[in-house]
């Protein structure tokens, strides 16, 4: 924000409702937090709720709102009205250019201009009048024709080659055009023997540059390397090695495997040439999926390289819980049905057609990052548009046709509109699974680090499915013991609890649980990352970090705990315990999943699948800068759950069977609750999932961005004990 900007705006009423911290260089939402990059009437939108330039705020109040609103409304009628006078009088928007290249004309003309840089005044004759030469404004013209010309003609090539859209997005295409443009009349193309010689020679010695400055962080950070398998369009089976850092995922090989059995003992051999290519010193941990042979390999890697660990992918971790969970009888059965009823729409031209007339041409298939997220997210689609297709197959224009009449037609509507389980069943699997898929989401982001937050996040989504079915432990029990079976056994290793320890947004938070758990995690990893002396000294210096002393007790340190990241955190403040410091960013700078080893990687294969492009779509950073995303008012909230308020949702659990799993809470030794989630209640407040949403037009719209969905008052007290099974 600039200083002109800050001294003309702070007249404007909206400075009540900033937060200025001292050192940052943009503003904050006083109601929710939330970053602004913009100036004050960027802030304005936010507080309006007008989806211009930033997501609304979700605890504004409604005057405040209102006043926003009204502010906006009527700078937007002053612009206008000015706008309109400017161009009556030939000032207006559209000579503005022509007035930018008089101006210029006239400074290099014979210097009759004035020099001042004051406005010439003009009258309303002026308009048919000019005294500067006529070809500034042909030439602009001229241009503008001539630029819709090129526009078309980089149109068409990329039609016909059937680049995306977003191409124009990648960081390389500004550069390129500026180039080309800089060249000038005359630039010869390049030729397709340029660019498989001298051209691709040069950007490998440029990538050996690059590869320097990560070198540097793996030294620094620490890094992870992370590997999976996959097969390319002419069926080979290649294994892909890549190393993470807060500097970014760097692909390091490719190995063909084909014609070799993928045991344990061929795994460990590659793994451990990848390391020591890497650097032992420079290696955390490695990161590949919960097969029995990347299992093996693991094992036999940690024998021999003891500093480092093997972990397991906590992305196909998270999917197999959700594999796990979607073979409980009651979502077997219900994913059997809508898979029943979205098959015949999406298989039938006329019904889909028909279907999308009802929905406002929202789908009800939703691709996501996994096959198993992606049944649970169609769920999720299908439950949001359940009055558009009971609407649909109640319709005249349905009885109509002969759809209606086929067996196909008849079980899916019978399914739809009579069968009494069937949404209710909908809404308690989208209740007891989508914290998961939020979690999902979170880990397998490749925007910013998570090692620091799984521990929270896993503990954090049980809690919000117990809640989601009311505390009554009949309903989660079975979901809450098919993620124990894979979180314990498989997913949960001490660098999770040395992240969740030395996280330091959650190591000062009232919630953290210093439990045996999480302190045996977190000496093990400094047993085996340090050598004697430096886990002396950093057992020592330990605590300053628990009681805040020294500078970890400044006032800056403590502001800064949700503003900074974990690492850079620890970077500031961490200077007078070198040892634990150096330790804490390697833990924290960890990622916790190979999603990255999944995409593909074969750049210059011909048969790529061009759907992958489509599933696996850009998504916004799940992990904000700003750390108050994890506060769990403004986590796992999901558009198809409904918050319910604390009075109703406590009066409800009294009347229900209440939490009593002697795990209601993994990393507290805790008795049996009998609170009913209750304490939680207040603190969820769930993010949704689908963001590109929009559902006001059915009726269902809250004050918010996304909507909301009364989930909770589905009946699904019917459900019996061999459903849950």
């Amino acid at each position: 924000m600039s200083s002109s900007d800050s001294k003309n705006s702070r007249k404007d009423f909206v400075w009540k409702y900033v937060i200025e911290v001292s050192g940052e260089q943009y503003l904050r939402c006083k109601f929710c937090n939330q970053r602004c990059a913009g100036g004050v009437n960027r802030l304005k939108h936010h507080l309006a709720g007008t989806h211009h330039g930033m997501k609304p705020c979700p605890k504004v109040s409604e005057d405040v709102r209102l006043e926003c609103k009204d502010a906006l409304a009527n700078f937007k009628d002053q612009k206008t009205k000015r706008n309109e006078l400017l161009q009556e009088i030939g000032m207006g928007p559209t000579s503005m250019h022509e007035s930018a290249l008089s101006k210029t004309i006239g400074a290099l003309g014979s210097g009759s201009g004035s020099g001042s840089g004051e406005p010439i005044p003009r009258g309303p004759m002026d308009k048919f009048t000019t005294s500067q030469p006529h070809q500034s404004t042909l030439n602009s013209r001229w241009k503008q024709e001539e630029r819709k010309e090129v526009c078309r003609k980089i149109g068409r090539f990329m039609y016909s080659k059937g680049l995306p859209f977003n191409t124009v997005n990648d960081p390389y295409w500004i550069p390129m055009m500026d180039a080309v443009a800089n060249f000038g009349l005359g630039f010869k193309p390049l030729s397709m023997h340029e660019l498989r010689t001298w051209i691709l020679r040069e950007d490998v010695n440029d990538l050996s540059i690059i590869m320097e400055d990560h070198k540097r962080a793996w030294k620094q950070y620490g890094c992870s390397i992370m590997s999976d398998g996959w097969t390319d369009g002419k069926s080979r089976c290649l294994i892909n090695f890549l190393v993470n850092s807060p500097a970014g995922t760097w692909f390091t090989k490719s190995i063909d495997a084909s014609d070799t059995i993928k045991n344990g003992e061929l795994m460990f051999k590659y793994l451990d040439d990848v390391v020591e290519e890497i650097g032992e010193e420079n290696v955390v941990q490695a990161i590949t999926d919960n097969a029995s042979n990347y299992v093996n390999a693991g094992m036999r890697l940690m024998e021999k390289r003891r500093r480092l660990w093997w972990t397991p992918c906590a992305a196909h971790c998270i999917d197999l819980m959700l594999e796990d969970i979607g073979k409980v009888i009651v979502h077997d059965t219900t994913l059997a049905r809508a898979r029943q009823v979205v098959k015949f729409i999406y298989g039938h031209t006329w019904v889909l057609s028909l279907m999308r007339t009802f929905t406002k041409n929202h789908e009800l298939l939703r691709p996501a990052i996994t096959r198993f997220a992606t049944s649970f997210l169609t769920l999720q689609s299908l439950y949001k548009q359940k009055q558009a297709l009971i609407a649909m197959f109640s319709s005249e224009k349905w009885c109509s046709r002969k759809w209606a009449k086929k067996v196909e037609g008849v079980k899916a509507r019978s399914i739809v509109l009579f069968d009494p389980n069937f949404w209710p069943h909908v809404a308690f699997c989208i209740k007891t699974t989508v914290p998961l898929v939020s979690v999902l989401r979170e880990v397998d982001s490749e925007e910013r680090l998570a090692m620091g937050y799984i521990y929270e996040l896993m503990d954090s989504a049980k809690e919000k499915i117990a809640f989601n079915c009311g505390g009554m432990e009949r309903k989660y029990g079975s979901i809450w013991r098919k993620i124990d079976a894979r979180w314990t056994p498989q997913l949960h290793r001490p660098l999770h609890a040395a992240g969740y320890y030395l996280n330091p947004q959650l190591r000062y938070g009232d919630k953290f649980s210093n439990v045996d758990e999480v302190r045996k995690g977190l000496f093990e990893c400094m047993d085996r990352m340090l050598d004697y002396q430096e886990r002396l000294k950093a057992d020592i210096q330990l605590d300053s970090f628990d009681q805040a002393m020294g500078e970890f007790g400044s006032r800056i340190a403590i502001d800064s705990r949700t503003l900074r990241s974990p690492t850079s955190w620890w970077m500031r403040f961490g200077g007078s315990t070198p040892e634990l410091q150096k330790f804490a960013i390697r833990v924290l700078s960890l990622t916790c999943s190979a999603s990255g080893c999944e995409r593909n990687w074969s750049t210059f294969e011909s048969e790529i699948d061009l759907d992958d492009k489509w599933i696996a779509e850009k998504e916004d950073p799940l992990l904000p800068l700003d750390l108050c995303w994890l506060q769990d008012d403004e986590l796992f909230t999901v558009d198809a759950i409904r918050v319910v308020s604390s009075a109703s949702q406590q009066t409800q659990a009294s009347s229900d069977h209440m939490i009593s799993s002697h795990s209601y809470k993994r990393k507290h030794n805790e008795a049996p609750s009998t609170s009913g989630g209750k304490g939680k209640e207040k603190e969820f407040n769930l993010t949704p999932i689908d963001e590109d949403e929009d559902l006001h037009e059915m009726g269902i719209h809250d004050s918010g961005h996304f909507p909301t969905f009364d989930t909770l008052d589905e009946d699904d007290d019917a459900l019996g004990e061999e459903d849950l099974n």
